[in-house]
């Protein structure tokens, strides 16, 4: 038997030798579709990476506490939605003081338009302005400083024009100079840069969090009067996390007057919840993208299932021969079978290498962490033969019942 696979797979690569391009052009959609399927599980396991370590950079046991609904939003926001009254900072000082699983928070202010840093004549847009609290650097597990130093509870009190900066927001406006001591014009208004924010390890993209522009909270509301876009965010103590969601809850839902019968008018997720959000939205498009690849599978399985026809037909002599000096049916379908496969197979691998250099590249020229997950390759390669197997199935059955004293006489 196993002599008989070693013929076999010795007579399909002689037959692909021989006929090179053939075969190549063949295998095509093949290696198109193996190609897609590794190139989508590359990306989905480096955005899974780079999702879960962003988010994770929040800080452990933490929760961000909003008037809108969480998660990832596509669309408009609802009318209930904008009706709903806006969070405090008092909510978030009620939350350390009533809520005993809490154990800090960091509130946060947006201003209600979108603003520029400047410095001379170099500026920053796209910034992330905000105002905040000191317990800033403590709620959140990416807000260590590279230079410098955060504000003080005395300097939010004093509304002290201060401001620390994000590294990509350092190095826009000074390049090689120490930014801290200059001063930063910041949608018109000027501030004393106190320190500089280290740029976090892994983010959605080359800046993240890294473009922040954090200014006292009570500076923000002097500067910004009219300004209630506030969210909170709130950190439990370890390994209580859950207790402190529904602590939080039935706070703001008391302070906010909710009914018992009503649902929430505002949004609490936790980092969990948030990187399964993002899995399930990752998991919806990788389905698509891959029910998109199976056309070319399908392409390719087409292809090569009329190519064996052709290559019965060529080699019907052959087959006659064969049939001639005892070979039984099984044998001519299992030659033509592993032939199929083989060439599928070899696609399939072709497919794995185009797909395993375009994610080297993705790599090396983004800050996506691309990597092709072994689960990828098995599956690809998994398939491709078993396209080989499917659309091998009828050329090798119309061999094997080939008439032997006709096949002889083919021209």
């Amino acid at each position: 038997m196993r002599q008989d696979v070693r013929e076999n797979l010795a007579l399909a690569l002689d037959t692909l030798r021989t006929h090179k391009l053939r075969s190549f052009l063949t295998v095509l959609g093949v290696v198109i579709g193996v190609g897609v399927i590794i190139v989508v599980g590359s990306l989905m396991a480096g955005f899974d990476a780079n999702v879960q370590e962003s988010i994770s950079g929040y800080g452990a046991d933490t929760a961000f506490i909003s008037q809108f609904g969480s998660g990832p939003r596509i669309g408009r926001m609802t009318m209930e939605e904008r009706m709903r009254k806006p969070l405090a900072a008092e909510d978030g000082f009620a939350m350390v003081e009533q809520c005993p699983a809490v154990l800090a928070v960091a509130v946060s202010l947006w201003p209600p338009t979108n603003a520029g840093a400047r410095f001379h004549d170099q500026e920053v847009t796209g910034i992330d302005f905000r105002g905040t609290f000191p317990e800033f650097v403590d709620v959140y597990a990416n807000a260590a400083m590279k230079s410098g130093r955060f504000f003080t509870h005395a300097e939010n009190h004093h509304k002290t024009k201060i401001v620390v900066i994000g590294e990509t927001v350092a190095d826009g406006l000074f390049g090689i100079l120490d930014p801290v001591g200059k001063e930063i014009l910041v949608d018109g208004s000027a501030f004393e840069v106190i320190g500089v924010f280290e740029k976090p390890k892994a983010g959605f993209d080359d800046s993240g969090e890294d473009r922040r522009v954090t200014i006292p909270f009570d500076t923000m509301k002097k500067i910004y009067p009219q300004a209630e876009n506030i969210a909170i965010r709130m950190q439990a103590k370890q390994g209580r996390l859950d207790e402190a969601v529904d602590q939080v809850r039935d706070l703001l839902r008391r302070r906010r007057g909710v009914k018992y019968n009503q649902p929430d008018n505002f949004g609490i997720m936790t980092s969990q919840q948030a990187i399964e959000q993002f899995h399930s939205i990752v998991g919806a498009v990788a389905a698509v993208t891959l029910s998109i690849s199976a056309i070319g599978l399908l392409v390719g399985g087409v292809g090569v299932m009329n190519i064996m026809l052709v290559s019965v037909t060529e080699r019907t002599r052959e087959i006659g021969v064969r049939k001639a000096i005892g070979a039984r049916r099984r044998d001519i379908t299992s030659q033509f079978l592993l032939e199929a496969m083989t060439l599928t197979g070899i696609g399939g691998i072709l497919g794995i290498l185009v797909a395993s250099g375009v994610a080297v590249l993705i790599r090396v020229l983004t800050s996506w962490a691309a990597t092709v997950p072994l689960w990828a390759v098995v599956v690809g390669e998994v398939v491709s033969i078993g396209i080989g197997l499917i659309f091998g199935v009828w050329p090798a059955i119309k061999a094997a019942r080939l008439d032997p004293v006709d096949a002889l006489r083919y021209e």
